[in-house]
């Protein structure tokens, strides 16, 4: 079988096994192998797969997106083989409870020798957006796939909201979501108690306030991300706009190295999106990050569309790439790669 036929074959997989989630119980495909060195692979890791998340820890990947009821993880060595990646269904909404539907932006993080999952969710009866909040799912075995995901409830935060996630700093734990703020989302972090539970004051640390921020008819700030940089800087990524526009795109935030987060004066937002549409790639967003098993690359997974004025649909797609970052420490994303561009895949331990 050739790279082609082989990388057709994993995709197809890919969609039956979505397809069959929504319908039986979890399937699951054999583990992929690590890839070998010079290996490539092309864009998109599978033809669905909304709001896409990745964690790699000790050179194994576990990659999660948005199903709508459920909660699924893939397992595998080899990242850029994701179709061929064992997979399984790990939680399934209730029936009812503030919990019920809309199953959004999974998150999965390692926090104090557990594994956290972090969801956004919507009452059941509601589709409105002040009834929806972000959720806790706790593991305490050393494998996500397997042993009883706790449910620990809703993040106490001071709004309904979406899209929330952690990082560690300066010794404390912060959470930042996207609150409803009237006619906006914006941006909000506040200190965490503990992994389901905040602390002190939230603040609201970003509205929409440019013109890139409000494509397709909302004003929207969701999906925000942490990166460190090299010189002890913090960033925040974040999606502007709709996300059934073709120009959502990554806005970014920084907080100088030193300064506090919790402060809304310390983040400066750039004035231009730091990531958009090109080569055939259109509504860039809601992305992660991750690091190759080596520790010395850094990548960014995000998802979107092939095609233009294809909304906010199923048929966005997980796509990543490698960045950089600049003299200064900025991050350096580029441009979104082309579909069928062949890349080479993260480097593995030892490389």
């Amino acid at each position: 079988m050739t790279v082609g036929q082989r990388q057709g074959t994993a995709k197809l997989l890919a969609v039956l096994l979505l397809l069959g989630g929504l319908s039986g119980p979890p399937l699951q495909a054999t583990v992929a192998e690590a890839p070998s060195a010079g290996a490539t692979f092309t864009n998109p890791l599978l033809r669905s797969g909304p709001d896409p998340w990745i964690t790699q820890r000790e050179g194994v990947y576990y990659y999660m997106h948005t199903l709508g009821n459920r909660i699924a993880l893939w397992r595998t060595e080899n990242i850029a083989d994701l179709a061929d990646a064992e997979q399984r269904v790990v939680w399934k909404a209730p029936a009812s409870g503030p919990n019920a539907h809309s199953i959004w932006a999974p998150e999965l993080h390692r926090l104090d020798g557990k594994w956290y999952l972090y969801y956004s969710a919507t009452a059941s009866g509601f589709k409105d957006d002040k009834h929806r909040a972000v959720f806790v799912l706790e593991n305490a075995g050393s494998d996500p796939m397997q042993g009883e995901w706790v449910d620990r409830g809703r993040v106490n935060t001071e709004h309904a909201g979406i899209d929330g996630t952690v990082f560690d700093h300066g010794g404390k734990r912060y959470f930042v979501y996207s609150p409803y703020l009237g006619a906006d989302s914006g941006l909000a972090i506040a200190e965490m108690e503990n992994p389901w539970t905040l602390t002190g004051q939230e603040r609201v640390i970003a509205r929409p306030d440019r013109s890139w921020e409000k494509q397709g008819g909302r004003q929207i700030l969701e999906g925000p991300e942490f990166l460190l940089g090299p010189k002890g800087d913090l960033f925040l990524t974040y999606s502007a706009s709709a996300c059934w526009s073709d120009d959502y795109a990554l806005g970014l935030l920084r907080a100088s190295a030193g300064s506090d987060p919790l402060d809304p004066a310390a983040w400066v937002k750039t004035a231009q999106p730091v990531f958009k549409r090109a080569n055939g790639v259109y509504a860039t967003g809601h992305n992660g990050f991750f690091m190759s098993p080596n520790g010395k690359e850094n990548w960014i997974v995000y998802h979107a569309n092939p095609g233009p004025d294809m909304k906010c649909t199923p048929k966005r797609a997980p796509h990543m790439q490698r960045f950089g970052w600049s003299a200064e420490g900025w991050p350096e994303f580029g441009d979104p790669v082309a579909e069928g561009t062949p890349l080479p895949v993260p480097s593995g331990k030892g490389r």
